[in-house]
């Protein structure tokens, strides 16, 4: 069972991490039922059938009488909501211990300086949807212009991931994991702007390097799809949170190329 133990909820100092608490689970409440209402909208215009027998997710494709602009930010909306509503349960321990650091050099700022950590980390994640969206939509259009390579997407999707199973294993995602899991508030703190934005950059950095390999399979496997980001967010929430991390890494490694292998198996006609 998975136990998340956060110092500082009994005794002096609870109400501030109370509140915290509350902010934290009306903002993920907002943001989770937010996804589900557009993943929902999504799923009903349907997608477009592409050869290989799949179908190309809408949320790569500009509404009737958008424009570019407009539709890079529809799709960064959409991102960072659903990047909010994924990654915050993983967030909650770091910023939980560093706003009880700062209470102990600054008892008028913690709040403002853990809300700015936050924000810090929050806007790497904008940066990779910024990024993600054209790669997307290019992928996309060339999908779509070229049969040969829309065929090729089910067997592709399945070397995905397997390959991002595999990379569960490798010393790059140890070495994020540990970053991520460490706390980096456990030592003395600076009560200053930069410092709260530099840690929620750092502590962005370094999920977005941890988590890299399950985010292409959401970003493969239906961006704005309900069930994939689900079981990215589970795979996430555990391997950051449960007491045995690196261990729950490597089984969700196991299940992720077993699940390739039988993608692969399936695209070849043989399952």
């Amino acid at each position: 069972m998975l136990r998340l133990s956060l110092p500082g909820a009994s005794g002096q100092g609870a109400h501030p991490q109370r509140a915290l608490l509350g902010v934290t689970a009306l903002l993920f409440a907002s943001a989770t039922a937010l996804t589900i209402t557009w993943c929902v909208s999504m799923a009903a215009m349907g997608g477009m059938p592409m050869p290989g027998d799949w179908t190309l997710s809408m949320a790569w494709m500009r509404m009737p009488g958008q424009t570019w602009p407009d539709a890079t930010m529809r799709f960064l909306g959409m991102w960072v909501v659903m990047m909010v509503a994924m990654m915050l349960p993983s967030l909650l321990p770091m910023l939980w211990r560093y706003r009880i650091a700062l209470s102990r050099v600054c008892a008028a700022c913690p709040a403002r300086l853990t809300a700015l950590a936050g924000v810090a980390y929050f806007a790497v994640w904008t940066a990779v949807g910024l990024a993600v969206y054209p790669l997307g939509m290019t992928l996309a259009a060339t999908e779509m212009q070229q049969s040969a390579l829309a065929r090729a997407v089910p067997i592709l999707t399945a070397a995905v991931v397997a390959a991002a199973g595999a990379f569960q294993f490798s010393r790059w995602k140890s070495h994020h994991l540990a970053c991520c899991r460490a706390s980096p508030a456990c030592g003395p703190v600076s009560a200053d702007v930069v410092s709260a934005w530099r840690l929620g950059l750092r502590a962005g950095q370094d999920c977005v390097a941890c988590c890299a390999n399950l985010t292409s399979i959401l970003l493969i496997g239906g961006v704005m799809d309900l069930r994939a980001m689900a079981v990215v967010t589970t795979a996430i929430t555990l391997e950051r949170l449960a007491p045995n991390g690196e261990r729950v890494a490597r089984a969700v490694g196991v299940v992720m190329v077993v699940a390739g292998l039988f993608l692969a198996a399936r695209a070849a006609g043989l399952g």
